[in-house]
């Protein structure tokens, strides 16, 4: 894997996070929610200046960064789509969706889009079963999805203006 050069502002912008959290090692999932917030993922090289920051080993800060699903070391599509696989959603139909985005979009689920626009991710449960299968763009959640309104929803998002109302719980 190629290494990445990290911008002045970015560097800055880890630096920053880290001492707003005191360099402390016990802050470092804090730290690393709000540096992939600022940054949108959390490349080797990042991970190195937040273990140098904080003083602390680089395999420790990889270590919570692969545990936890909901760091990412690729950079995510400007539009994220989350296809929740909870039970309600699974037995409603949530696989054939995943199906459908991953052959709509050429992509496997971790994976991004070549022009950058999407990535596709599975999640636990987004607690709306009750509009199951549930997927989420971005933070937009959409309800009671069918393989057959995913062509609809990527068209939206290609164009830039989403116009489907979500369905809220």
């Amino acid at each position: 894997m190629s290494r990445i050069k990290l911008s002045d502002s970015a560097v800055e912008t880890i630096k920053e996070v880290c001492m707003s959290f005191g360099n402390q090692e016990g802050e470092l999932i804090n730290v690393l929610h709000q540096v992939q917030d600022k940054l949108g993922y959390l490349p080797a090289e990042v991970q190195e200046l937040v273990a140098q920051e904080l003083n602390m080993s680089v395999a420790k800060v990889y270590g919570v960064v692969t545990f936890y699903s909901y760091f990412t070391m690729i950079p995510k599509g400007e539009f994220p789509i989350s296809i929740c696989m909870g039970t309600a959603c699974y037995v409603r139909g949530a696989e054939q969706v995943l199906s459908e985005f991953k052959r709509q979009l050429k992509v496997e689920v971790g994976q991004t889009t070549p022009d950058g626009k999407f990535s596709l991710s599975c999640l636990r449960c987004v607690g709306t079963c009750g509009l199951s299968p549930v997927i989420m763009v971005g933070e937009k959640v959409y309800g009671r999805v069918s393989p057959q309104q995913v062509k609809q929803i990527i068209a939206e998002y290609q164009e830039g203006c989403p116009s489907h109302e979500a369905k809220s719980a």
